[in-house]
């Protein structure tokens, strides 16, 4: 890690952090990460409490929450609130298995409908096309 004794400049802490400076900036811009002071002539220099905070939010990104709903988790991240944090994973499991649902119903009126489409080769007109215009 490119890092002084004063901490990482942005680039140094967007590496370590596993994204880029316009990302760094976009998270400071929501208000999920703080944007370090400076002194006159210098520039921000981040520590290791900030990738850790980045690696947080992109973490929980990937679990399919929102930066609307990792600002909270982030409210909680001191360990105290454990159950909160279990009610706002348990809204987001929720959510998945709605999701989940909802592509396995896509998923058998696709599988159908291609299999409308194998059936009828040669008429004039298309069973998928059709059913989408019918919806």
């Amino acid at each position: 890690m490119l890092a002084t004794a004063r901490g990482l400049s942005i680039g140094a802490f967007g590496a370590a952090a596993g994204v880029n400076v316009e990302t760094i900036r976009f998270y400071q811009r929501k208000g999920l990460l703080p944007e370090p002071g400076r002194a006159y002539g210098t520039i921000r220099r981040y520590g290791e409490a900030d990738v850790a905070r980045v690696r947080f939010i992109k973490s929980a990104q990937r679990l399919g929450f929102s930066l609307e709903e990792i600002g909270g988790l982030l409210t909680l991240e001191d360990g105290r609130h454990c159950a909160e944090a279990r009610t706002l994973a348990e809204q987001k499991l929720d959510d998945v298995r709605a999701k989940l649902d909802d592509l396995r119903r896509m998923e058998s009126v696709l599988a159908e409908l291609v299999e409308r489409c194998d059936a009828s080769r040669g008429t004039v007109t298309c069973p998928l096309i059709a059913a989408l215009h019918a919806h």
